[in-house]
């Protein structure tokens, strides 16, 4: 097992257990950033090195499929799971969204495999983070005559933390290449991994946190929890397989799609949708579905890849 994993699971039980163990939140802020700076910054040198033409089918691909899952999972969570438009709408935007440490994650047990992947696919991370988020609040207010502020909304989403390192990374990635990128390469990749296992730690902290909100929720959103990642996951690893990416990039497609945002999306809802109980969205994501893709399911993901066959 990935050393990371165990971190997480060294936090999952000391919540549980009500240790007094915490991280200092300017920690992990400070944590946080530099993870998604990392990353953009490793796929931005990367992109440096090919045309962006290359990039463009897969790029629009993801966006879809961003935006496809909150139409898959909305009537599930309406129907099957009795949830007012609301809460099934937010609920929806988290999973059309994605968990950026979930691809870290998965990412770095690709690399112990010694499976390669494209080197754009933090751009794909940026990506997907808007379009199930914007196509969450529209089933919301499709069935309301509430109007959207969607001038705060853009701004929060694309100037939020997560999208802005991201994409800032990304940029700064490009524009100075594989030879400019050398004098902080120590800081921003070889730390990577240690970085990951502290964040993780604090992860396993707040999602031990969350099991109170899941025990109110039911056994319904605990089983969606588990089962929408596995179904998801194989349709990412099938739209890799039609755009052309390798079996590493279907299985990092794969655990985007089965991943939940925990960042953006709360923020976005909390925004657009205030009327809906963050407590079911985040205690699903985080309590349920991070845990799972943590411990589970990142090697279903890798194994749908090699089902699949990826290109």
């Amino acid at each position: 097992m990935d050393p990371v994993v165990l971190f997480f699971l060294l936090g999952l039980i000391a919540r549980i257990a009500k240790s007094d163990l915490r991280l200092p939140e300017a920690i992990y802020d400070a944590l946080a950033v530099y993870l998604l700076l990392a990353i953009g910054l490793k796929g931005g040198v990367q992109l440096a090195q090919q045309p962006l033409a290359t990039v463009l089918p897969q790029a629009f691909a993801a966006i879809a499929l961003g935006a496809a899952i909150p139409l898959l999972v909305f009537p599930v969570l309406r129907s099957a799971g009795k949830l007012g438009r609301a809460d099934a709408a937010s609920i929806a935007a988290h999973y059309g969204s994605v968990s950026v440490v979930t691809f870290a994650v998965a990412a770095s047990f690709l690399s112990a495999q010694e499976i390669s992947t494209e080197s754009y696919m933090p751009l794909i991370v940026a990506l997907m983070e808007a379009p199930g988020i914007v196509v969450g609040i529209v089933l919301m207010r499709a069935g309301g005559e509430q109007r959207i502020a969607w001038g705060a909304l853009a701004h929060e989403v694309i100037f939020g933390k997560s999208v802005l390192l991201l994409l800032g990374g990304l940029a700064i990635g490009t524009l100075v290449g594989p030879d400019g990128i050398k004098p902080i390469a120590p800081l921003f990749s070889d730390l990577f991994k240690g970085v990951l296992a502290l964040f993780l730690l604090e992860m396993g902290l707040v999602a031990g946190g969350r099991i109170g909100d899941l025990k109110r929720a039911g056994p319904f959103l605990v089983a969606f929890g588990l089962g929408a990642p596995l179904v998801l996951g194989a349709l990412g690893a099938l739209v890799g397989h039609v755009v052309g990416l390798s079996t590493g990039g279907c299985a990092l497609l794969a655990t985007l799609a089965a991943s939940a945002s925990y960042i953006a999306a709360p923020t976005a809802m909390r925004i657009a949708v205030p009327e809906a109980n963050p407590a079911l969205s985040i205690g699903v994501s985080l309590g349920v579905t991070f845990p799972f893709n943590i411990f589970v399911g990142i090697p279903v993901y890798v194994q749908y890849a090699r089902w699949i066959g990826g290109s």
